[in-house]
């Protein structure tokens, strides 16, 4: 690294810490990415105070907003600015995923900016539905804007310059992917471009093609035994359910539609994030050895879901949802409001040759979030859909990439249009995000690494394509800036 590199480094972190002023009022436990240090680029804590209320002419609150900050492969003074979008969870640093190979490559900084509410940035000490009012994807892309602009301000003020524009590209998966296409929609000139990873921009009240997507993925034997393990277990719910329960450790469950969500999310994760084998070599060789498939299933669900995986069954208690104080568990309640006001995205059963049971139905999710939100709390789909364009999003400049196995893909946009294309990866564990994430998508595989895919060559061949359609906007973005100072 150059001397000046290393004072400019320096003279950075020295000034934005002086705006880091504002005392911490929790401390939350994490929620995401494992603690190991070679999993993240940084995990240095920068803050800034953000507006609390971007759509109020009188109310002028602020509130500290958590942010991270990569410079080591930043090229000095011109290089592009890659702002990574945090999601619905603790934001506990800039992870070290395939965004590290493309920061190399272009001689980019990279930013991450944690989502209002979530982790550590917290406009209040409990989430009280009144207190989520400001909890929203709208809030959230102003969030991003205003972060941006003071980071390129920050960043002038450094190299003692005005008015000068980096170039901008703007990265997000799963919801925050839906949040990145979203930027690039509603404010084109702040970024040139953006990738929109798993981005599910189409809200959804009844989201069968979820479920309809995992037998696909499944294949007929695993989805016959999935199939039979679900129609077992409901059987074994109406004649001993205190039993069932607690032999999946799920006893605390108490609502049976809690319950059976859960057992349903145990299967989708080994499909979502490329880990198929994980559940079908299980039940399938239970099926074949005349085993008892429920036990198989629940074996299952204690080692890999409970387990590797570490899911919580305290995140389906709706006795937990309902807790408004700030906990480990409290990411949850804010994702299931978001759900609940704004996208939905009810992952229902089919009408017909459903996996999961018919239980989890459209009455279920309402109920829930009535019961933890209050009585006048529903998915305003149509208004979101309206807003943002769903999968006729009118934008520019965005790709979208999806994994071939990943339910999600059906709530994002799979076409190709004018200048937003589409690509699908396809592969027997290619899932959610495979393009920034490599395979599995959990745990983290290193810069993304796609060794384990079991087609490496799809995964290469859609980054390529990424890095043209990166390469050709940033290009286009740098001779407009650099040409009006």
């Amino acid at each position: 690294m150059t001397t000046l590199k290393l004072v400019f480094i320096s003279l950075l972190l020295l000034s934005v810490a002086s705006h880091a002023s504002l005392a911490l009022r929790t401390q939350l436990h994490s929620l995401s990415e494992s603690s190991n240090s070679n999993n993240y680029l940084t995990t240095q804590e920068l803050w800034f105070n953000q507006t609390l209320d971007h759509f109020s002419p009188f109310d002028h609150h602020k509130f500290p907003q958590r942010y991270y900050e990569f410079l080591d492969y930043f090229r000095i003074p011109d290089g592009p600015i890659f702002l990574e979008i945090c999601g619905e969870s603790s934001c506990n640093g800039i992870v070290n995923d395939y965004i590290s190979v493309l920061a190399k490559k272009f001689g980019a900084a990279v930013v991450s900016l944690e989502h209002r509410y979530y982790g550590r940035s917290l406009p209040f000490e409990s989430t009280t539905t009144e207190n989520l009012r400001y909890l929203s994807s709208k809030q959230a892309l102003f969030d991003l804007a205003v972060f941006r602009q003071y980071y390129q301000e920050s960043l002038n003020l450094k190299l003692n310059r005005t008015s000068v524009e980096n170039p901008w590209f703007v990265f997000g998966g799963s919801y925050a992917g839906a949040l990145s296409a979203w930027f690039r929609l509603k404010f084109p000139h702040l970024t040139c471009g953006s990738l929109a990873s798993s981005a599910v921009v189409l809200a959804i009240q009844n989201f069968t093609e979820f479920d309809q997507q995992i037998g696909d993925s499944a294949g007929a034997e695993c989805k016959a035994a999935l199939q039979e393990t679900t129609k077992l277990v409901e059987e074994r719910l109406a004649s001993n359910k205190q039993a069932v329960k607690t032999l999946f450790d799920a006893a605390e469950l108490e609502i049976d539609g809690d319950f059976l969500y859960f057992l349903a999310d145990a299967a989708v994760i080994a499909f979502q994030y490329g880990n198929p084998d994980r559940v079908c070599s299980t039940l399938v060789k239970a099926k074949n050895s005349g085993d008892d498939l429920v036990e198989a299933y629940a074996k299952y669900v204690k080692d890999y879901y409970l387990g590797t995986f570490g899911s919580s069954v305290q995140t389906y208690n709706q006795k937990y949802l309902k807790d408004t104080s700030l906990n480990k568990h409290t990411g949850d309640r804010l994702w299931w409001f978001q759900v609940c006001t704004e996208v939905a995205y009810f992952q229902v059963a089919p009408s017909n040759d459903s996996i999961r049971s018919s239980k989890v139905d459209t009455r279920y999710h309402l109920d829930l979030c009535k019961n933890v939100f209050g009585e006048d709390v529903y998915p305003e789909v149509d208004a979101t859909n309206i807003y943002y364009g769903g999968t006729n999003i009118s934008g520019s400049k965005i790709v979208f990439a999806n994994g071939s196995q990943d339910p999600w893909r059906h709530a994002s946009k799979q076409t190709s249009s004018p200048d937003m294309p589409s690509f699908l990866i396809s592969c027997h564990n290619c899932g959610h995000c495979t393009d920034m994430r490599g395979c599995p998508q959990t745990p983290l595989s290193l810069e993304g690494n796609a060794r384990n895919c079991s087609s490496p060559e799809a995964v290469e061949k859609v980054r390529h394509q990424i890095i043209e359609k990166m390469d050709l906007w940033l290009s286009e973005c740098h001779a407009d800036s650099w040409s009006s100072m």
